[in-house]
Formats: structure tokens, C-alpha cells, sequence
């Protein structure tokens, strides 16, 4: 008894390894995180801090797809001389304007992460994470201006130090950013 093969001339066939190849690069692409841009990476806006100082900072901003972040640095912001603040003790939040589709709200970004810092010293605070609010693809963030003098229920920053030195420093934003964040 013999067993004859039928081969369909007008059917082609992928050979095993062909295939399998395929199938594991679409998991891969699939597994892969997707790592979403800011632009423009920096900007700029100008916020008065009372006794802390006023005048330019730098907003840095980065999206890893999972985590939204800015850092704030700034010459013109300074710790008053005489004070100081160990290394994460001071917990700063940022409100910025959002809008999505025409539509504005507000955004919060948040954290306990700096240097340490003395008396007379530039700030650098962050990065901040995003803690109130979304923020999806095409959303923009921008500086919440307000009034001045700033006060605790009127602000734009909030510098809260801890230790040694305690201070509650409320900003505001006197001037919109450089350029908007477009998430």
C-alpha cells in the first residue's frame, strides 16, 4: 500500500521558521513599553516667592509613558540666608493649567525630593510626579498664573520645608511658560 502527497500547485507554504519569527516579534512589540514624548523638554516662567525670592525658573518636564515628571530649578528663587533644608525634606507641589480639547482644568504635580540646600542657594526641586489630575497624549500644561502677593490659599508653588528649618512658602506665577508642555 503506497501513500501518495498531494501538492496544490496554486497554495504556498511559509516555512515553520518563517512563522515562528513572525509570531514572536508581534509579542515582543506587543510586550514592549511605550515610551511617550514632552515637548518641548524645558521651559520657562517666572514665579514670585515672597521672601524665598521671584523671577525665572526652568520647568523640566519628562513622560516615560507610566510616570509624568517635572523638575523646577531657579537662580532667582533662593533658600533665605540662615536657613537650610536636608536632603528630602522639603515637599513641593505645582499647579499647572491643563487643557484637553478645548476644555481647561487643573493638574497637580507633587513630591518630597530635593538637595540639600542652605541659606542663599538656588532651588532645585523634583522631579515632582504627577499626583492629581491626567494628563493623556496631546494634553497641554502651562503655568497657573494668579495675583500677587501669594498666600496659602493662593498659589502656584508650594515649597513646604521640613527640617531643620520649617517654612510654608506659597508662589505664585506671574507670567505664563515659554512654551507650553504638550504631553
Amino acid at each position: 500500500m503506497s501513500i501518495s502527497s498531494r501538492h496544490t500547485p496554486s497554495r504556498r507554504r511559509l516555512p515553520l521558521v518563517v512563522g515562528a519569527a513572525s509570531a514572536v516579534g508581534a509579542m515582543l512589540a506587543l510586550s514592549s513599553p511605550t515610551a511617550s514624548a514632552v515637548t518641548p523638554l524645558t521651559a520657562t516662567a517666572s514665579y514670585d516667592c515672597g521672601s524665598w525670592g521671584s523671577g525665572l525658573a526652568t520647568l523640566t518636564a519628562a513622560d516615560s509613558g507610566t510616570n509624568k515628571t517635572i523638575k523646577i530649578t531657579s537662580t532667582a528663587i533662593t533658600m533665605p540666608v540662615g536657613t537650610s533644608a536636608d536632603p528630602n525634606s522639603i515637599t513641593t507641589t505645582l499647579s499647572l493649567t491643563k487643557t484637553s480639547g478645548g476644555v481647561t482644568s487643573q493638574v497637580q504635580f507633587s513630591a518630597k525630593t530635593n538637595p540639600g540646600l542652605s541659606g542663599g542657594n538656588p532651588i532645585t526641586l523634583g522631579p515632582l510626579k504627577l499626583t492629581s489630575g491626567t494628563l493623556a497624549a496631546g494634553n497641554s500644561t502651562n503655568s497657573t498664573v494668579l495675583p500677587t502677593p501669594p498666600t496659602t490659599s493662593n498659589w502656584s508653588l508650594r515649597i513646604v520645608a521640613s527640617s531643620p528649618t520649617s517654612a510654608t512658602v506659597p508662589c505664585v506665577a506671574t507670567s505664563v511658560q515659554s512654551a507650553p508642555f504638550v504631553w
